[in-house]
């Protein structure tokens, strides 16, 4: 009896092993972070191809020749790629508890479909779905836009991504500074030219909220035209704050710039301190 018991135990024990295996393997096939394989490379080859034509197919669809000839396919892609969409989905709420701080098989599943990537994953898919609810299908046209949200998607799946995230957090101080010191710009010029130019163009130049049309368009040298002073002083002011805008809507870019030297400058050096074959750190004595 006891044999047996022990037979029925070490199977219970054996299909939970392989069930958490089978999990711990879905999990790295969905996530090019933590898998290191040929077949996580093809699953994930598969889903950022299949997003771009997604973005293709979104963008074609408004022509309106190509929708009225090949609408058909057209609706076909798209529901080929919300079943595929909705697998994935599924799939990366069921393995997710595979990972250490999703492990509580309620609450971490409820913490982690809650986290930004899987609410852009929702969002690429939900659209579909909201119509078959028996809504009004007019007042959810513009939930087709959201569609592009699969754009989005591919951040998980490019280390680019991740790079350009450190990037930003790292350099998050430096940039609010310098959004913070464009902002005032800003607000300085359009107060300066709306008093300036205010009589000269009262329609122009109606107030200062109005003003920040022009400072905006100036500072960024984009220059539409639309909006330019005409008195000799406001024209001397607009030389002035075109070039200060110039240095000053440099800065994020230089501290960006930045940012990526430090890095790519800890990336190569990681990458001097692991085997080229095991990714494991060297450690050296």
């Amino acid at each position: 009896m006891s044999i047996t018991i022990s037979s029925i135990t070490a199977a219970k024990r054996k299909r939970h092993t392989t069930y958490n295996r089978l999990k711990k393997q879905v999990h790295l096939l969905l996530d090019p972070s933590d898998g290191g394989t040929i077949w996580d490379k093809v699953v994930n080859s598969v889903i950022v191809a299949l997003i771009l034509l997604n973005l293709l197919a979104v963008c074609l669809e408004t022509v309106e020749s190509l929708y009225r000839e090949y609408g058909v396919w057209f609706r076909n892609f798209e529901l080929f790629s919300v079943l595929v969409f909705s697998v994935e989905y599924l799939l990366r709420v069921w393995s997710c508890t595979s990972m250490r701080k999703y492990r509580h098989p309620v609450r971490g599943r409820l913490r982690y479909v809650t986290s930004p990537g899987m609410l852009v994953d929702l969002a690429a898919i939900l659209p579909f779905y909201l119509p078959l609810s028996g809504l009004d299908l007019r007042s959810l046209r513009l939930l087709r836009m959201i569609r592009f949200m699969r754009f989005f998607k591919l951040a998980r799946f490019l280390n680019a991504s991740r790079v350009i995230r450190r990037v930003f957090a790292s350099k998050r101080n430096e940039l609010l500074i310098s959004m913070l010191m464009v902002l005032t710009l800003i607000i300085l010029a359009a107060s300066l030219m709306y008093f300036v130019e205010h009589d000269a163009q009262p329609d122009k130049f109606s107030s200062i909220p109005e003003t920040m049309w022009w400072s905006v368009a100036t500072l960024t040298t984009v220059g539409y035209g639309d909006v330019y002073p005409v008195t000799g002083i406001g024209k001397t002011l607009t030389a002035c704050i075109s070039i200060l805008g110039i240095g000053m809507f440099a800065l994020p870019a230089g501290i960006l710039a930045s940012g990526f030297s430090e890095e790519f400058k800890k990336r190569e050096t990681a990458s001097a301190t692991c085997c080229p074959h095991c990714g494991k750190e060297i450690h050296h004595g």
